[in-house]
């Protein structure tokens, strides 16, 4: 899995460097902050537990990175996004992850941690420039590689039990973006696939502003729906939150 993953990154990088129309066509870079709200299950070869309620563990914000390159109607890009949550909580009743029991009344550190790897291909069938708005729509194909690791302490008994596993989730969806004027647009996209038991919706919407030409700033809302069941480790889970940065074309 260690292998796929850095496989699936060095072919979209080559991707874009190799191209030999590359310095014809736009380059799109954005940094970002994102915020995101937890909620649901997981578990590792016992219980499932409720991620806020049983675990406390709370919003996560971090940074994410995307890179793009537009051949014609065609959109390449690849992305990173790494959550990392953290919680703390008293135990109401006996947990059984891992094997091991933590105990009703113990207080248990948790982390979860999920690192998703992108990279797709989105077709504009639709990409008009001649109209006062400038409509690009059409078909997106993509994998995701979902990095997950699960880890729970009991500090006081000198607890601490830990599972991962990486999971390559194919989707297919829909990418839009509408130019409203030369500095403001609108940009949607949606993904779902379900693929050997593991299933993920995506979906991102973000408005961008270009006050200064190839240079912007950009806000939005993301939605992941994660329902993984691998290895002995199940995450049936959504986060969602705002997220904002900056970009540049060239």
């Amino acid at each position: 899995m260690f292998f796929a993953k850095r496989v699936m990154i060095i072919v979209a990088l080559v991707g874009f460097l190799a191209s030999p129309s590359l310095a014809d066509e736009i380059i799109s870079l954005k940094g970002g902050y994102y915020k995101l709200e937890p909620s649901g299950n997981v578990g590792v070869r016992g219980d499932t537990v409720d991620i806020e309620d049983d675990l406390g563990i709370d919003d996560d914000d971090g940074f994410f990175a995307e890179a793009a390159l537009q051949l014609g109607d065609f959109r390449l890009f690849t992305s990173y996004l790494p959550i990392s949550f953290s919680g703390s909580s008293v135990l109401s009743s006996d947990i059984e992850f891992n094997g091991e029991t933590f105990a009703e009344g113990r207080r248990i550190d948790s982390d979860l941690d999920i690192d998703i790897y992108e990279a797709g291909l989105a077709w504009f069938l639709i990409n008009v420039d001649d109209l006062p708005l400038r409509i690009q729509v059409g078909p997106e194909v993509a994998v995701k590689y979902i990095d997950t690791r699960i880890e729970m302490q009991d500090k006081g008994f000198d607890m601490d039990e830990s599972e991962s596993v990486g999971v390559p989730i194919p989707s297919l969806g829909a990418r839009a973006r509408i130019g409203i004027a030369d500095y403001l647009s609108v940009v949607g996209r949606v993904g779902y696939l379900e693929f050997e038991g593991n299933s993920l919706t995506d979906i991102d919407a973000q408005v961008e502003y270009s006050p200064i030409p190839l240079v912007g700033i950009f806000a939005g809302y993301r939605y992941l729906d994660m329902d993984i069941d691998e290895d002995d480790l199940l995450l049936d889970a959504k986060f969602s939150g705002p997220h904002a940065g900056a970009m540049i074309r060239f």
